[in-house]
This record gives C-alpha cells, structure tokens and sequence, in this order.
C-alpha cells in the first residue's frame, strides 16, 4: 500500500509556522479545535509538532498569562524535540502501523524534509478494516 493513498495533502491540513508566536499558535489550535498540530518553516521545512500540553506547560512555567506576553513569546519555544516525527514519502505499511499506535497523525516528508502532508490513524484503520469492493 502507497502512503500516497492515504495522505491528506498540505494544501488540507492545518499548520503553525515557526515564526508564529504563542498566540497566535494558540489562536488557531482553538479555531480548528485540534490537540496538536504540524509546525513548517517558511521554506516548507517540516519542524515538528505542537500539542494543547505543550501551551500549557510553558504557560505555566513562564508564570506571566497575559496576552501581551503571549504575543511576545515564540512558537519555538514551545517545541520539544523529537516529538511526533515525520516520516518520508517511501516509508513502509508497518512503520506507518507503529507510527500510529502512539501518533494520531503522522506528518509526512518528502526527500527534501520539505512537508507533503500527513496519515492521520483513521485513515490508516479505515483502509485496514473497510472491505473493499472487488474492482470489475
């Protein structure tokens, strides 16, 4: 099976930019109503994922809640490392499988890291578990 067939393409999927600060991330999470969401560079670069949780700690840690500090912080800031990695055009059936026993998205790459879209965990249960009709 072709990751291809499975993907929702960048042009559907919500995204922060890394140049986005802390409102602004939160701005969007909210009006999508998502719990996590890709992070790109400018140039397309895949540059992680952000969750609700990470908002949360690092409004707790900096103590200062207001908007104005909000909109001062980085989005960047916000980022941990290594959370919710991508994966390249030509990954396997069962690596995209594992991926999704612990990720309810898998954003996916190209051979440039530039990001072509993600496999979300319902797509890949609804391909595994829908009979599909014999092709005439």
């Amino acid at each position: 099976m072709n990751v291809i067939s499975l993907l929702t393409p960048k042009a559907g999927v919500a995204c922060l930019y890394d140049d986005f600060t802390i409102r602004q991330g939160l701005e969007k999470l909210r009006h999508h109503g998502y719990t996590a969401i890709p992070v790109l560079a400018r140039d397309g670069r895949y540059v992680g994922t952000v969750s609700e949780g990470d908002f949360l700690w690092k409004l707790l840690d900096q103590g200062d809640n207001s908007l104005r500090t909000q909109e001062k912080q980085p989005l960047t800031g916000v980022l941990r490392p290594g959370f919710n990695p991508a994966v390249r055009v030509d990954v396997t059936m069962e690596e995209l499988i594992e991926r999704s026993l612990h990720q309810s998205f898998i954003p996916v790459v190209d051979d440039r890291g530039a990001f072509v879209g993600i496999v979300t965990r319902q797509t890949i249960l609804r391909r595994l578990t829908v009979p599909r009709t014999a092709e005439p």
